[in-house]
């Protein structure tokens, strides 16, 4: 790992210093200038806390933001960016779990000095970032990146002919940036490969594709609801003329909002599967077959990924070998076959995650392999398909009951426009489905018509109970908070 991954602002600044680096509405920076704010912030934060604490970011997409993070790890020291709508308990639970030295929530508040001082040496295996998941299950869980994970995924995704990102690209970033997928993905490629990166703070359709069509965006990242709104927006095939590349990730792309986004603006969409944990891209359509409706694609070069029943068979195999194996011989393939049946997804590569912070439990294993608690089954092609959370597994009578199948099914109904289905206790089955659903009409459809619909599609022991709601809670990339649901 060389001096550039590790500080990737001072090779953009190195490579390309009059290139065009950060875009705001009001304001645009070269490289060299970003570097020099870098500076500043990175001799700020060393003058207020010492070499490997913790500095919580909780700043929106901003100039401020991307310099700070900068410069939090030229420093030597541990981001930890942080949701600014969180709730004060869920941030305050953040900060003092990591033990945060220093909270910055404000722009003024940003460090800076002009002091010239000896940065310490920032070593590949050091600490970079703590990211806390989501929390589906009980408080959220800091994940711990290395600056040697957050380079990885980037060497793992520069291995994909045609490029998705490149140093002549400008990158909408609108996708927040204290997630992994807007923080690395995004904001962390523009740096790796000194391209352009358009700062949005807050996402809005319209005035989104007006950022694309007259800043000249090249690749957009967004998350499926960004793609859903903008397919409803008039002239988006207009505003997105500019855009080669289309990326999804952080929540399942439906099937229908793709084909909807490609009516609308002649665009497809790469679909990208991954998590905090792991840099957080482990699979794309960009190494497969990138139309295919509901694929998550396979491995990055460089990701080994295996699907694993619950008793611990290794249903199938693909990815990058470990020294001395062989993939073909372990005869795991699913091509010229049916595909297989469900999994649990395990993977292994430079880019995961060193476990959780602080004592680094729940990491991978001796062997470099970490369950990533998601199941997928991949088709005949050998494309995987995600099925749903292991942890949101429903058991009716021993029966496997996934979610995520009877999602699905409600939401072709014409009068469904959102639904989350969750697992509750049950004295006869032990377990049964409950839906939340959010009507698209009004007056909406009845729990029974509901019920009814549902078990033309479905296993008597998979139609769920049905109780309308006016809206589910949402984490900041689109994805149905279940905890607050069954809480």
């Amino acid at each position: 790992m060389d001096e550039a991954a590790r500080d990737p602002v001072a090779g953009a600044a190195a490579r390309r210093p009059d290139g065009l680096a950060l875009v705001t509405a009001d304001a645009s920076l070269t490289w060299s200038e970003v570097h020099a704010r870098v500076d500043e912030a990175a001799r700020g934060v060393a003058e207020r806390v010492p070499p490997g604490a913790r500095v919580a970011i909780v700043l929106g997409n901003t100039i401020e933001f991307v310099t700070t993070y900068f410069g939090v790890l030229r420093a030597g020291r541990v981001a930890v960016p942080l949701n600014p709508a969180y709730p004060a308990d869920e941030r305050d639970f953040a900060v003092e779990d990591s033990g945060a030295a220093l909270v910055i929530t404000r722009a003024e508040e940003c460090p800076r000095s002009a002091v010239r001082r000896e940065m310490p040496l920032v070593k590949a295996g050091d600490l970079a970032v703590l990211l806390y998941t989501s929390g589906t299950s009980g408080r959220p869980k800091g994940a711990m990146l290395t600056h040697a994970a957050l380079a990885a995924n980037h060497d793992q995704l520069d291995a994909i002919d045609p490029a998705v990102v490149g140093p002549d690209d400008t990158v909408l970033l609108a996708v927040p940036l204290f997630h992994a997928y807007g923080l690395n993905t995004g904001l962390g490629s523009v740096a790796h490969h000194a391209a352009t990166g358009v700062l949005v703070e807050r996402f809005d359709p319209a005035a989104s594709l007006e950022v694309i069509a007259t800043r000249g965006v090249t690749v957009v990242m967004g998350v499926p609801g960004m793609f859903a709104a903008w397919s409803q927006q008039p002239g988006a095939d207009i505003a997105m003329r500019p855009v080669r590349t289309a990326v999804c990730g952080a929540a399942p792309l439906a099937p229908a909002d793709a084909a909807r986004f490609s009516a609308a603006t002649g665009r497809s969409v790469l679909v990208g599967y991954g998590l905090t944990e792991t840099a957080p891209v482990l699979t794309t359509t960009a190494v497969s077959d990138r139309g295919k409706p509901g694929s998550i694609g396979r491995p990055l070069p460089g990701v080994s990924l295996l699907l694993r029943s619950a008793d611990g068979q290794v249903l199938w195999r693909d990815g990058t070998p470990s020294p001395g194996e062989d993939l073909a011989e372990l005869d795991l393939s699913v091509e010229d076959s049916a595909g297989t049946d469900p999994g649990e997804i395990v993977v292994r590569g430079a880019n995961l995650f060193s476990g959780y912070w602080p004592d680094g439990r729940g990491g991978p294993d001796a062997d470099g392999w970490w369950a990533t608690g998601d199941v997928a089954y991949a088709d005949g092609d050998g494309d995987l398909h995600l099925v749903d959370r292991l942890d949101e597994l429903i058991l009716v009578q021993g029966f496997n009951v996934y979610p995520a199948e009877i999602e699905r099914v409600l939401e072709t109904h014409p009068g469904v426009a959102e639904s989350a289905v969750v697992g509750v206790p049950d004295a006869e089955s032990g377990e049964r489905p409950h839906a939340y659903v959010v009507a698209a009409l009004d007056p909406p459809p009845t729990p029974a018509e509901l019920q009814v619909f549902c078990a033309g599609q479905l296993a008597r022991f998979k139609v769920p109970s049905i109780e309308l709601v006016r809206e589910l809670p949402h984490s900041a990339t689109g994805k149905v908070r279940k905890r607050e649901l069954s809480s």
